[in-house]
């Protein structure tokens, strides 16, 4: 299986759940957008579907 390198930013996260949730007919506060895309990308660990780096600054 080919690796590709795929870059996720839980701001993107939380502003796609933002939009999505608003959609649906939710208005969650930033606090819980934060914490959805925290788990998200928890997740997304956890199943070995991405690696998380640290950048180096």
């Amino acid at each position: 299986m080919k690796e590709i390198e795929v870059f996720i930013d839980t701001e993107e996260i939380a502003e796609f759940f933002f939009h999505e949730l608003v959609k649906r007919g939710y208005v969650p506060s930033e606090e819980e957008l934060e914490e959805i895309a925290d788990i998200t990308f928890e997740y997304l660990i956890e199943k070995s579907i991405i690696d998380e780096e640290v950048e180096e600054e």
